[in-house]
């Protein structure tokens, strides 16, 4: 069994009208069936109201099925004897890090959550140390956290989470309230926590270009996993990913339109180096001899410009 997996995971939430009374019931995950397993670095996208964030909360056992199971390192969500086991397996890093950090100082706040679980002093302010390295924020570990930007107060929300050793850690959105600068600190450190500390990630998101380095991508609509692959299986599909309303990375989607007027370019390019590499190919007819030995491809004009 994986870290984290669900069979036929479903849940209900009672919809309320604008007196609070009763209104119906909406299924915001429906039957959805999942297995990550330890190590690897997992992406779900989806619109807004597709259930990811909700299947996310599933993870650190913050909601529980209205039917189906949930496993979190073999631990069913639903025992209430599991609730620390499974959230100790899991931790849960929120879109606004500022409902996260409670401290008047970066290591305080680090600090808190295995002081909470009564972990003993010396080993707190070791995985202090260890969790603000992890992240890169060693530097500002007697600073106040009001004072840090958006991108240095969600990296230091990760450290808390990290100190109190996690296999897994949920991603909740991350980065949907920092800028771009602030995004790529962020997703620069949970890469490295994968990479070195191995550590699984979750990652719930929108923005296409997080997660082309992740090992495996799931896509919900309407409470379902609808498609499922890497990122280069997934974004290949990228009709199919307008039709769920959601974007590709850019350059994925210039070699899509590209493909559609003729250019024979492969599905599913992610990254820049890699346009560039297919496109100079075309360009050189395929045997280096440079613009003496091109062959003039359909949309070749297009991509020139």
């Amino acid at each position: 069994m994986g870290i984290i997996k669900a069979i036929k995971l479903t849940y209900d939430y009672i919809k309320r009208d604008e007196e609070g009374n009763p209104d119906g019931v909406k299924r915001a995950v429906d039957h959805v069936d999942i297995d990550i397993e330890a190590g690897e670095f997992v992406a779900v996208l989806g619109h807004n109201g597709s259930g990811k964030s909700t299947l996310a909360k599933h993870m650190n056992a913050l909601l529980l099925p209205t039917e189906g199971t949930i496993f979190i390192g073999e631990k069913d969500t639903s025992d209430e004897d599991n609730l620390w086991d499974v959230r100790k397996t899991a931790g849960m890093v929120f879109q606004n890090p500022d409902n996260q950090i409670i401290g008047t100082v970066v290591e305080e706040d680090v600090g808190f959550g295995p002081e909470n679980i009564g972990v003993p002093t010396e080993e707190i302010w070791k995985r202090v140390d260890e969790s603000l390295k992890a992240v890169g924020m060693t530097a500002y570990r007697y600073h106040s956290p009001n004072k840090l930007s958006g991108g240095q107060k969600q990296r230091v929300a990760i450290a808390g989470v990290m100190a109190m050793r996690p296999k897994c850690i949920v991603l909740d959105e991350p980065t949907a309230m920092l800028d771009p600068n602030g995004r790529k600190e962020v997703l620069r450190t949970v890469r490295e926590l994968n990479r070195k500390e191995h550590i699984t990630v979750v990652l719930i998101t929108h923005y296409m270009e997080e997660v082309i380095e992740a090992d495996r991508v799931f896509v919900m609509d309407d409470g379902r996993i609808v498609m499922e692959g890497t990122p280069q299986e997934v974004f290949g599909r990228t009709q199919e990913m307008k039709d769920y309303r959601l974007d590709v990375p850019q350059v994925t989607e210039l070699s899509w339109e590209l493909k559609q007027d003729g250019l024979p370019l492969s599905d599913g390019i992610l990254t820049i180096d890699q346009f560039v590499d297919e496109i100079m190919e075309l360009y050189n007819g395929g045997n280096g001899r440079g613009d003496a030995g091109a062959v003039e491809a359909p949309g070749m004009e297009t991509a020139q410009r």
